[in-house]
């Protein structure tokens, strides 16, 4: 009787194998699907092309201030101000 490798067993490489992060997800729903809905709060609605736009400019911008890898930032949104923080 012949073992199955499971998927896990398999030597990993570009075809089987990426990691997945929060950037890596944004580019790629920009790039698949740009026009589809990503964020919806009442009437403000964006779409995931928007959404990874506005990452790459806070990013910018946080870099512009020295804040880069290895730094720690927060951003504090309670529900009164949470609007205001998505539409800035």
């Amino acid at each position: 009787m012949t073992t199955q490798k499971d998927i896990d067993d398999l030597p990993k490489n570009s075809a089987n194998y990426t990691a997945l992060t929060p950037l890596w997800f944004l580019k790629r729903a920009a790039l698949v699907h740009p026009n589809r809905r990503s964020l919806v709060h009442g009437s403000l609605v964006f779409t995931w092309l928007q959404t990874y736009q506005r990452c790459c400019r806070l990013a910018s911008a946080l870099s512009r201030h020295s804040v880069g890898f290895g730094s720690t930032a927060t951003m504090a949104a309670t529900c009164s101000t949470s609007r205001k923080a998505i539409m800035d």
